[in-house]
C-alpha cells in the first residue's frame, strides 16, 4: 500500500490542527502539556465541542452520528488530538459500547444510547475484569438470571477506569452455568445508580486512583438491558476488544513524547555533555524512534484493511501486534523521559507539595515518575500482551 497522504489527507490534517488549536482550552492545554490526567469536566467539556463539529465520534458510520471519514482520515484526526496533547475522548462509550450497540444493539438501544454517547451525556466504564478473570475473561463468575422481566445480577468487577465518574457501565455476566465457558456469557447495559451498585477506589502505584471494584448485589434490570442475542456476549466482548486495541497503540501520544525527550536530550547536560550524546542513550532513543515508525505504518495498514474489509463485526487479530508493541513504546518514550529528568523528578506529586516547588527541572520533571509507573499498567490492560501472542500465534500465524 502506499504510505503517503495525499493532498486531500494533509489538508484535512490542516483543518484538524486548526480546529483544535482555536477551540481546546488554554487551561486544558496547559494541564495536557504538563503530563497531568485530565479531569472529568475536561473531559466532557472537549467532548461536548467536538460533538458540536460533528468530530466526537470520528470511527462511527454517518448513520449514527458519524463524520464519515476515511479509516486514514480517523487516524489523522486521533494523532493531532494527542499531539495536541487534547484530552482522550472517553474510550468506553465511543469506541467500545458505541460500536457494540450500533452492531449488535436494537433499534430501541441505538435510539436511546447513541446520541447521548456522541454528547458525553452518559459516562461509561467497562466491566469486564474480575478478581479471578482477568486475562482469562472467560472464567468470570458475574450472574445474570432471568426473573420474569428483569435480569437480577450478582458478582463482583475490578480495575474499572475512571467507574467513580460512571452512571453506566456495560457488564459481561454469565447466564449459561453449564455451557462452556465462552458460550455462556451475555452483555449488558447497566445503570450504575440502580440499588445494589457499589463503587469502590483502588490506589494505584503511581499514587492516584484511576481505578475501581464495582460490585453488584441483587442489581434488576429490564429485559432491554440485554444487548444482542442472550450467551452471544463473548463474540460482542472480542468485537469490542479489537475497536479498542486498534486505538490502544497510542502512536500520536508517543510521538508527541518522542519530540519532547529529544528536545531535553539535546539541551539537558550529565557529566558535562548533552544526555543525547551519551552513547547508550541515544542508541536507546533511535530504537525507539524506528520501533514508533513502523508502529505507525501497521496501524495505517490495519486501518486500510478495515476499510476496504468494511465491518463485518469481527475483530481484526491484526489489532493485537498494535496492541503489543503500542505498549511497548509507551513505556519505551516514558522510560526515556525519565532517564532525561533524573533526579528532578518526583513520584507521587499531589503528595509532594511543598518538594515540587523547589524542583528546578522542567515545569511538568514531577509528573515523569508518576507516569512512568502508571505507563507499567498499559502491557496487562486491554487484553495482556502475553495473551495477545497467543492470539497472533493462532489467528495470524496458524500455529
Amino acid at each position: 500500500m502506499d504510505l503517503n497522504f495525499t493532498a486531500e489527507e494533509e489538508a484535512f490534517r490542516r483543518e484538524v490542527r486548526a480546529f483544535i488549536r482555536e477551540n481546546l482550552p488554554e487551561a486544558t492545554r496547559r494541564h495536557m502539556e504538563q503530563f497531568r490526567v485530565a479531569t472529568r469536566d475536561m473531559i466532557v467539556e472537549w467532548a461536548r465541542i467536538l460533538h458540536k463539529k460533528g468530530w466526537s465520534t470520528p470511527r462511527w458510520p454517518v448513520e449514527y452520528g458519524g463524520p464519515g471519514w476515511t479509516a486514514v482520515q480517523q487516524y489523522i484526526f486521533i494523532e493531532e488530538c494527542q499531539a495536541a496533547p487534547s484530552p482522550d475522548l472517553l474510550s468506553f462509550g465511543v469506541n467500545m459500547v458505541g460500536p457494540v450497540i450500533y452492531t449488535f444493539g436494537s433499534e430501541e438501544q441505538k435510539k436511546k444510547y447513541l446520541p447521548r454517547i456522541a454528547n458525553m451525556d452518559d459516562w461509561w466504564s467497562q466491566g469486564f475484569s474480575e478478581p479471578s478473570a482477568g486475562s482469562d475473561l472467560a472464567s468470570l463468575k458475574t450472574r445474570a438470571v432471568r426473573d420474569g422481566d428483569e435480569w437480577v445480577i450478582n458478582g463482583q468487577k475490578t480495575w474499572t477506569t475512571y467507574g467513580q465518574y460512571g452512571n453506566m457501565i456495560f457488564v459481561l455476566a454469565r447466564t449459561n452455568p453449564e455451557a462452556k465457558k465462552q458460550a455462556g456469557i451475555s452483555f449488558f447495559l447497566v445503570d450504575m445508580t440502580l440499588p445494589g451498585v457499589t463503587v469502590r477506589p483502588i490506589q494505584t502505584i503511581d499514587g492516584g486512583v484511576e481505578v475501581n471494584e464495582v460490585f453488584f448485589d441483587d442489581v434488576r434490570i429490564p429485559l432491554d438491558g440485554l444487548v444482542g442475542e442472550e450467551n452471544k456476549g463473548w463474540d460482542y466482548a472480542k468485537f469490542l476488544l479489537g475497536n479498542e486495541r486498534v486505538g490502544i497503540a497510542r502512536i500520536g501520544i508517543s510521538k508527541g513524547r518522542m519530540r519532547l525527550v529529544k528536545e531535553l536530550a539535546e539541551k539537558t547536560l550529565r557529566d558535562g555533555k548533552p544526555v543525547m550524546e551519551h552513547p547508550r542513550f541515544r542508541d536507546r532513543f533511535i530504537q525507539t524512534e524506528i520501533e514508533l515508525k513502523a508502529l505507525e505504518m501497521t496501524a495505517l495498514r490495519v486501518l486500510s484493511a478495515e476499510a476496504s474489509r468494511g465491518n463485518t463485526g469481527k475483530p481484526d487479530p491484526a489489532s493485537s501486534v498494535l496492541k503489543i508493541r503500542g505498549s511497548e513504546t509507551q513505556q519505551k518514550s516514558t522510560e526515556l523521559l525519565l532517564d532525561v529528568i533524573g533526579e528532578d523528578s518526583w513520584p507521587f506529586p499531589h503528595l509532594e507539595v511543598e518538594l515540587r516547588q523547589q524542583t528546578p527541572g522542567p515545569e511538568f520533571a514531577d509528573t515523569a515518575a508518576a507516569l512512568y509507573f502508571n505507563m507499567r499498567k498499559v502491557s496487562i490492560y486491554g487484553g495482556a500482551n502475553e495473551v495477545q501472542k497467543n492470539i497472533i500465534a493462532k489467528m495470524i500465524l496458524g500455529l
